[in-house]
């Protein structure tokens, strides 16, 4: 807690500087700054976001990921060169104060009046540990199935809760709630480019609706609808929306480790259920999952979050909805779907 404090102070001391010089810099009309042909310049802290930007700003943005690639975004602590990265943007955005809790505290240090700042939770029902059947203490046995839980609970009236899951991307229909929101800050950043942001967000929210419409096809005709997780409790948003059992071994950050009995109850449960596959996720160790492929012979898949990617993924060029079709594929063979 000490090391974050000093490193908001510092943030907030080289925000200021960065502020002098970007005040001094020259701005072209209409708010953008210089260079790459006044394209917007858009800060986007995870690859959800970052892709979306990417994919109704087109040849309009210049956007830059926030999160170093291969970095796990729950770990991840914004540096002092991060605040001049968005000190010097048009649009910053984030996914919401439960995902990135370090955002109200960089952002003070950020002087440019200009800057758009775009929450991408809004207007999206936020699950919690109650509403989705989990335990948020990693070492308690879980209840009803994510499909199954309470209705959602927004959470935005209660700060210091640290039970609300924060993955609501993985909801295709939170996907593109969230491209709404993004395509309407650019619009306000350059309101002149409106029709061309308008139309590219339809274009990239059809194919959001056309993958959705896959999932629950191709996921309604599988032998089980229960989904093992070695990880931290992320696919809440995608089971429920498409009626699977979700259990994880950890809560809703990867920072904790199971207990003996929770690991002899998920072991139990594969085994009893004749379950063969169990899942893990990206840029994380997948310790516990091995753990529990040793102990009942279940084999091991990848479930990608999406929360960031490799730079190699990265370099190639992956795009969010690659990584879902990925994740269909997976889960067909996990659940053992038929064509």
């Amino acid at each position: 807690m000490r090391q974050r404090v000093c490193l908001f102070l510092v943030l907030a001391l080289v925000g200021t500087v960065s502020g002098l010089v970007i005040s001094c810099g020259d701005r072209q009309p209409g708010g953008t700054f210089p260079g790459q042909g006044g394209k917007v310049k858009v800060i986007a802290t995870l690859f959800p976001l970052y892709d979306f930007a990417r994919a109704i700003g087109q040849d309009r943005v210049e956007v830059s990921l926030l999160l170093p690639p291969g970095v796990e975004a729950h770990s991840f602590e914004p540096k002092p060169s991060d605040i001049v990265k968005i000190s010097g943007a048009d649009l910053f955005i984030y996914t919401g104060k439960f995902m990135e809790p370090w955002v109200d505290a960089v952002l003070k240090g950020v002087t440019n009046p200009k800057l758009k700042i775009v929450d991408g939770s809004v207007g999206i029902p936020l699950l919690t540990a109650a509403s989705e059947g989990q335990e948020h203490d990693s070492g308690h046995e879980q209840g009803e199935p994510a499909a199954k839980g309470k209705p959602p609970d927004d959470g935005r009236h209660h700060p210091g809760r640290t039970d609300v899951d924060p993955h609501i991307w993985l909801d295709l229909g939170n996907a593109a709630r969230m491209v709404d929101t993004i395509a309407a800050g650019l619009i306000e950043v350059d309101p002149a480019h409106r029709d061309i942001y308008a139309k590219n967000a339809e274009g990239y929210q059809k194919k959001l609706a056309a993958l959705d419409a896959r999932f629950t096809n191709e996921l309604s005709r599988c032998q089980t609808r229960e989904l093992i997780h070695g990880g931290h409790f992320t696919f809440g948003y995608l089971a429920r929306r498409y009626n699977l059992t979700y259990v994880a071994a950890l809560g809703f950050t990867p920072d904790s480790q199971p207990s003996p009995k929770r690991l002899m109850a998920l072991a139990k449960q594969i085994k009893e259920h004749g379950l063969k596959y169990i899942y893990y996720e990206e840029l994380i160790e997948p310790r516990v999952a091995e753990t529990l492929s040793r102990e009942t012979g279940a084999a091991l898949l990848m479930l990608h979050g999406a929360h960031n990617v490799s730079r190699e993924e990265l370099g190639r060029g992956v795009t969010f909805l690659a990584i879902m079709e990925q994740n269909l594929a997976n889960l067909k063979v996990g659940l053992q779907c038929t064509q």
